[in-house]
């Protein structure tokens, strides 16, 4: 058994309790992890306001990294002291989904937000209760126990505290330009939400070679950041970077734009399809509330105008794959990742970090155990 602390999310409760968690030992196929640092990512505080349903108690934290401290039994590939980045999408390898490439979509991904494993078994409790884990993860933990589906071993020498991001939002933001957007040399691209998401939305078109990289967001801050790490132009609002993105295509629009708002509304969306070319792509990254978030648009433009609109998660990335090459991107000096971690923070201090992710005064924060 492995006593360790964590947050969680309780019925009744208001936001992140900091609590004694206990871990079953790892089971084959398992490891347990002594973490180093998590993200802050938005999508777990969508768990907070019920936008995305979870069941209680919950541990939360889905991109992190850590060290292995234990190897469950016939376990062959890993060993303690290992160096790990967690997935928050797992990979069995078997699937169709993982034999096509597109190991995002694993099977295994089924449970993420159950916090179980495939069976249905919990590896956690806390006060006694089962309790799920984030994407089967949680990293707001000083430990986890994890499947090695989830898990991506890398050098030692990789520092630890800035690579977790590469688990969830910087994946989950290049992706979404390179891979579900296809932007291509000289296009123009809408970046619409400057987050933990959006600003490797940014990178992604600009490794891309997009001639216009156009970052919207109403915080200066974020905007300032963005102009930092490839975006060429950015606006405080959607209709002024529209207009600039016709006025630098002879009227056509952006070839894509990408909606990587930390709270995604039925407006958004709308907003993104008008802003693009005919045979544009409007790229739908962000989260919204599970039952209000909608996406409407003319039909009759969507017809004729041949637009499409294409979900991503983490970007269309597959993480045992996409997670290297990121490594080595960020040792090669190609992709961001220290200007991206605005704030750390203790585990204690988990409320501070996502009060200051709402107001606009982080690009991305990070705990630090």
């Amino acid at each position: 058994m492995i006593q360790t602390r964590g947050a969680v999310l309780k019925e009744g409760g208001n936001g992140w309790n900091v609590v004694d968690i206990q871990f079953e030992d790892p089971r084959q196929g398992e490891v347990a992890v002594k973490m180093t640092a998590s993200g802050l990512c938005h999508s777990d505080d969508h768990a907070v306001t019920g936008d995305l349903p979870v069941p209680m108690p919950f541990i939360g934290g889905h991109e992190g990294a850590g060290v292995i401290s234990a190897v469950g039994p016939n376990t062959p590939g890993y060993e303690v002291g290992d160096h790990v980045i967690m997935s928050f999408l797992p990979g069995c390898g078997r699937c169709r989904w993982c034999a096509s490439g597109m190991q995002n979509l694993c099977d295994s991904g089924a449970v993420l937000l159950a916090g179980t494993r495939a069976d249905g078994s919990y590896r956690a409790t806390v006060d006694g209760v089962p309790a799920g884990q984030m994407c089967t993860i949680s990293t707001f933990c000083e430990d986890t126990v994890v499947s090695t589906e989830s898990i991506v071993k890398v050098d030692k020498d990789v520092p630890l505290d800035k690579a977790c991001l590469l688990g969830c939002g910087v994946g989950t933001g290049w992706g979404s330009a390179v891979n579900s957007a296809d932007v291509r040399p000289g296009q123009t691209v809408i970046v619409m939400g400057i987050g933990g998401i959006g600003i490797n939305a940014v990178q992604g078109a600009s490794h891309a070679g997009a001639l216009h990289v156009i970052a919207v967001d109403p915080v200066q801050f974020k905007r300032e950041v963005a102009e930092q790490v490839g975006a060429t132009h950015s606006f405080s609002n959607m209709a002024d970077a529209t207009a600039f993105a016709q006025s630098v295509t002879n009227g056509q629009g952006a070839d894509a734009t990408i909606v990587t708002t930390g709270v995604l509304m039925t407006e958004h969306v709308s907003e993104a399809f008008t802003s693009i070319r005919k045979a544009g792509t409007v790229v739908v990254t962000g989260i919204g509330n599970a039952e209000t978030a909608k996406v409407e648009v003319p039909a009759f433009e969507l017809t004729l105008f041949q637009k499409r609109i294409q979900g991503a998660l983490f970007g269309a990335s597959s993480p045992s794959r996409d997670i290297p090459w990121m490594v080595d991107m960020y040792r090669g000096g190609r992709l961001k990742l220290d200007e991206l971690i605005t704030t750390t923070y203790t585990l204690d201090q988990i409320n501070d970090g996502y009060d200051d992710m709402k107001s606009g005064k982080n690009i991305r924060g990070v705990i630090v155990y």
